[in-house]
């Protein structure tokens, strides 16, 4: 590795775990990487299983079965003893994506997750704070791979290809083949050793650079957010099975009826762009954008318009629905529904009918959180189907939520301090009426206000004329008329966004946020600084409410941290004082002069009860 020799040793032995653990006193005042190796993502799907632990320095690893189907007794039992013995004592321990084998730690062998987290360096959220850019932004990632690759040594051997190989020779795939491998095939073991000798020096490198760029306190403030979202998502969110058994037949019905009226117009396939595409062309639809190898797009962004839908599937008022748009549109929603939620909400809950979605609370370029598997985040706002899956922890429970009220458009006056929007603030307006009003006059409609909360949300999300004009329907024209009253009436954030941009133009190519955050800028999309700093800004204010809910002992009442908002459950009887009390941790009287307030909702038994699902 980078010129120097490792040693990968593989416990085969109970003389093997009395080395193992001999090794573990050599290295005590040394930094230790902590990896896994399991059966799947799934930690706590039925027949999940941890099958290596492995840890590991810059020069030597230990791979250590602990697979209770592979393993004989007592050696399994001895080999596990080692493995929590190290986790519970070593006082320097280095993992990366520290969260997932940190639930595992916990899950599967008992350790306790606040200790081992006081004591773990997640070499993931070093990386986001060096460079939180993606390889399509032109960074390089957070995969252990391409990090070693770009610090470590580029010719590191990376045996995922080989260990693939092996997974087909015994009638597996990459997804499954994990849990079938035999535990000593010598691909899988050089695998699960490499990751930590990798590890280990990517630590070095990743915190020289955190220390050097002032990241310190931080990298302390990220650690102590995912340690609350990883309470969070042990915790889980409890689903009523048999919904979703029904829902998952009614979506598929769904995404049969739609492919059939597609269908009608010529398209067997609502998943083959071409075909969709010279329908609509054939039906006299014009489409101009284009993909990277210059087919017609015909994703939802491009569809909606055409179908009369925004961005929350209801109906603008814009144009005639193009029906083949629509059943497209609702066919693919209704089949991704049904894989990416109904059925994997199934297959996924625990024996206690909950599930656990992945929650990475340091995502995206901005920061912003990120749940996965299933993905609730990306649900539409005002849709309660799938919503309704998830349920109070017991009858008698009530679900709620809590969520900052405009805080976009709050943090955005505070952050340009423009006069105008802060006084609208101070005064208690509705600031898209107040901002309609101001362009429109008093008799601003509601198409007007929709333009203007348009034209507000552009500034946040970066969005140009074009795709303000397809999400609102207005005219083109409209909408620039509109962004130039915009930039009149709120001088303030005109100055400010140009201050931005002009110091990307001049100076260093980012932005650094009031927690500092260094966010770097493509040179094409200068114009994207207010957007980055907003929603990089709206994510912190929502990670430090975290911190204050835990202070007050309040996350274990805490579901799911979506967008700007939290979900809670409590019984009924004491649901308004929890309400209250989580509504008031998360409240900020005072953010660079302008309060960011919550507004509290207290529900029924599901979720989707917030959203107008029957009770």
């Amino acid at each position: 590795m980078a010129g120097e020799a490792t040693t990968i040793r593989v416990v085969e032995t109970r003389e093997d775990v009395e080395a193992f653990t001999a090794w573990t006193e050599t290295v005590r005042s040394r930094v230790v990487a902590f990896d896994t190796e399991t059966t799947s993502t799934d930690i706590y799907a039925p027949g999940f299983r941890l099958r290596l632990a492995q840890f590991g320095t810059e020069t030597d690893a230990w791979v250590i079965p602990v697979d209770a189907h592979q393993v004989p007794e007592p050696r399994r039992s001895l080999a596990a003893r080692a493995v929590v013995d190290m986790l519970n004592d070593h006082p320097r321990l280095t993992v990366h994506n520290a969260t997932f084998d940190a639930l595992i730690a916990a899950r599967h062998l008992g350790v306790d997750l606040d200790s081992l987290w006081s004591r773990v360096t997640d070499t993931t959220i070093l990386a986001h704070l060096c460079d939180p850019r993606g390889p399509e932004d032109g960074g390089t990632g957070m995969s252990l791979k391409a990090l070693a690759a770009q610090r470590v040594d580029s010719d590191a051997p990376d045996t995922a290809t080989g260990l693939y190989a092996a997974f087909r020779e015994i009638g597996h795939t990459k997804d499954t083949g994990w849990a079938a491998i035999d535990l000593h095939h010598p691909l899988y073991t050089l695998y699960a050793g490499l990751d930590v000798i990798l590890g280990a020096r990517l630590y070095h490198s990743l915190s020289a650079e955190a220390a050097v760029r002032g990241f310190g306190r931080l990298a302390e403030f990220e650690h102590a957010v995912a340690l609350v979202c990883a309470k969070i998502e042990a915790r889980g969110f409890r689903v009523d099975p048999g919904y979703l058994s029904e829902l998952s037949i009614r979506l598929a019905g769904e995404a049969t009826q739609w492919g059939g009226v597609a269908a009608e117009f010529g398209v067997t396939s609502v998943n083959a762009p071409a075909q969709v595409s010279a329908a609509l062309v054939g039906m006299g639809e014009t489409l101009t954008e284009t993909t990277d190898t210059g087919a017609l797009k015909v994703d939802k962004e491009v569809l909606k318009p055409l179908a009369d839908l925004d961005r929350d599937w209801e109906r603008v008022g814009a144009r005639e629905p193009n029906l083949l748009a629509e059943a497209v549109l609702r066919a693919k929603r209704a089949a991704k529904w049904r894989v990416s939620y109904a059925d994997a909400m199934l297959s996924r809950r625990d024996a206690d009918d909950r599930i656990h979605p992945s929650i990475t609370a340091l995502k995206a370029r901005t920061a912003r959180m990120s749940i996965s598997r299933p993905p609730l985040q990306q649900l539409p706002s005002g849709d309660w189907v799938i919503r309704r899956a998830l349920v109070a922890d017991f009858p008698g429970w009530v679900v709620g939520g809590v969520d900052y009220a405009a805080v976009e458009m709050r943090i955005l006056a505070a952050l340009s301090g423009d006069p105008v929007m802060c006084q609208a603030i101070h005064d208690g307006h509705d600031l898209h009426d107040y901002t309609a009003e101001l362009i429109f006059g008093p008799a601003f409609t509601k198409g007007h206000r929709k333009i203007a909360k348009g034209v507000g949300f552009g500034k946040v999300y970066g969005g140009g004329p074009d795709t303000l004009a397809r999400q609102t329907g207005a005219p083109l024209e409209q909408v620039r008329a509109t962004l130039r009253e915009y930039d009149r009436v709120y001088r303030g954030i005109k100055r400010y966004s140009r201050r931005l941009v002009q110091r990307a133009e001049y100076g260093c190519r980012e932005v650094i946020t009031p927690a500092g955050r260094v966010l770097p800028l493509d040179r094409r999309r200068l114009y994207a600084a207010v957007n980055y700093m907003v929603q990089s800004t709206a994510r912190d204010v929502l990670a430090e409410a975290l911190l204050r809910l835990d202070e007050r002992g309040l996350t274990p009442y805490l579901r799911l941290p979506v967008h700007d908002e939290v979900v809670w459950t409590a019984p009924a009887d004491i649901a308004a004082d929890v309400g209250r009390e989580i509504a008031d941790a998360m409240t900020v009287p005072d953010f660079f002069g302008v309060p960011l307030f919550t507004d509290l909702e207290i529900g029924g038994y599901s979720w989707g009860s917030l959203y107008g699902a029957p009770l």
